[in-house]
């Protein structure tokens, strides 16, 4: 019988279907409300159309599906895919399998969201990538909705792919496809890491 071949990796997942056993349970132990906070202000009440880039294991999908909102779920990882839909199978949410930048699969969907969340995510991306990323990002965010982005900064761990990205830079892509920044700030890492530490910043569509 010949050797199972392993799956294929988008590129920016690169070590996290082989760890993600461990990852999960790193995940889940920060609440939606302690990550999100600082921006929870900025953050629609009203149920609104929310689609989580880069979802992970669905912490944030099902927190906010609890708070009323429909929510859309990507995540390009399978192993993480599967820990989701075993830890919030009774939420209701939309798993997609689909991948930045160019979000092939969410596109063809159409309809446009008032919540475009990317965390920890946008740092897999090369230069090129998020340039031709940001309009497609933009483009799913409706009028009035926001985009909180976090950036992670650091030491980047063995087996991963990360770029050390700036607001300014991301504000500026951001800026060309009709969205202000209405919020920025800075925080060290939940989990400890050693030399890392997150930004955060927030978008709108007026």
């Amino acid at each position: 019988m010949p050797p199972t071949e392993p799956p294929r990796r988008v590129s920016g997942t690169e070590g996290y279907g082989e760890t993600a056993d461990a990852l999960v349970k790193q995940y889940e132990s920060v609440s939606f409300a302690d990550l999100h906070g600082d921006v929870a202000r900025l953050m629609p009440t009203r149920p609104s159309r929310v689609i989580d880039i880069g979802a992970g294991t669905g912490r944030d999908a099902a927190a906010l599906a609890a708070l009323g909102h429909t929510v859309t779920a990507v995540e390009p990882t399978p192993e993480l895919r599967a820990h989701g839909q075993r830890l919030h199978g009774t939420s209701v949410f939309t798993w997609i399998d689909d991948s930045l930048p160019d979000l092939d699969v969410v596109h063809a969907m159409g309809g446009q969201y008032d919540v475009v969340l990317l965390t920890a995510v946008w740092m897999h991306l090369d230069l090129a990538q998020r340039q031709r990323a940001m309009p497609r990002v933009a483009s799913l965010l409706a009028p009035g909705g926001v985009m909180p982005m976090r950036l992670r900064h650091g030491p980047v761990p063995v087996g991963r792919r990360m770029f050390d990205v700036s607001i300014e830079e991301t504000a500026a892509l951001a800026e060309v496809c009709g969205l202000g920044v209405i919020h920025r700030g800075h925080r060290p890492s939940r989990f400890g890491a050693p030399g890392v530490h997150w930004s955060v910043v927030m978008f709108r569509r007026d």
